[in-house]
């Protein structure tokens, strides 16, 4: 594993790997089992792979957000060296300043339509644009053959798509499946803001979409989006906690997989997934699961 902090450093390093393809992996770094899912999918399909981590400002909407959001360089580092420890595969760790990503004030914008209007987009506005800038950059100083994306963050695998397709760079976009705690809890680098008594009924989450894609067999979209939002909303009534502790659904929405626009039935589209985004514990958790 060798680490670079400039963009000239890590290009001349990929330079001398010309002719191997090159994977690349995108993060902001806090690494979970479901990072190191990404890394080994890389590792597997390529001879070289680049995992970049960087907290991007410009994705954040919510400057509290920002600052809260986990920085644990060193850690990941020791991560990612015991996760390749065996692998043959070249690991390039890319890890730059903001002032190295963004040398000049940022001009980009960037705009995904009807892929962008639904969930995530009206209420964090300018966080695809954001993601995309970032990404883009990301392809220019890597150049690589494959992005590694996970599924819980189902509409940015979606706007990444649409990216490649503006500007019609020949990269393989993999999508990789979600990986989740031995209690069901969707891992993310939030995770580790939430108290221990969140953290033990944030489970509650997966286990109620798994219930709805259950009632999706006999229940309308309407009743499984109503029965979701209302089962993790009144949790708190039925089962008390400390200190006030209540889930707060910002949205439930069920789209078609490929267009990502709220279906008003089940046989409105060939595949659906059910898309989440619930506060709990001042932490914005996202989850996601699939009807068929």
């Amino acid at each position: 594993m060798q680490v670079f902090n400039t963009v000239a450093s890590l290009q001349e390093a990929l330079a001398q790997q010309q002719g191997h393809s090159v994977g690349l992996v995108p993060t902001m770094g806090a690494l979970h089992e479901g990072h190191l899912s990404l890394i080994m999918r890389a590792i597997e399909d390529n001879p070289v792979v680049v995992v970049s981590i960087f907290v991007n400002p410009i994705q954040f909407n919510n400057k509290e957000d920002l600052a809260k959001y986990p920085r644990t360089l060193e850690t990941d580092l020791q991560v990612i060296g015991r996760a390749t420890a065996a692998s043959s595969c070249q690991i390039f760790v890319f890890a730059p300043s903001v002032e190295e990503m963004y040398p000049r004030p940022v001009d980009e914008v960037y705009h995904f339509g009807p892929v962008e209007e639904v969930m995530e987009g009206p209420r964090r506005p300018g966080h695809f644009s954001g993601v995309a800038v970032v990404v883009r950059r990301l392809f220019d100083i890597v150049k690589p053959q494959r992005a590694y994306f996970g599924e819980k963050d189902f509409q940015q695998i979606a706007i990444i798509r649409s990216l490649l397709q503006q500007i019609q760079y020949p990269i393989e976009l993999v999508a990789c499946p979600i990986v989740r705690a031995d209690d069901g809890l969707a891992l993310s680098s939030r995770n580790v803001r939430l108290s221990p008594a969140a953290r033990a009924i944030a489970p509650t989450i997966y286990a109620t979409l798994s219930q709805a894609v259950e009632m999706s067999r006999y229940e309308s979209v309407e009743e499984v989006i109503e029965w979701t939002l209302s089962t993790l909303s009144s949790f708190h009534e039925v089962n008390p906690q400390p200190d006030g502790l209540r889930f707060e659904p910002e949205y439930f929405e069920i789209v078609d997989d490929a267009t990502l626009q709220p279906i008003l039935s089940w046989d409105e589209a060939e595949g659906i997934v059910g898309c989440i985004a619930v506060w709990l514990d001042g932490v914005r958790l996202i989850d996601m699961v699939r009807f068929k």
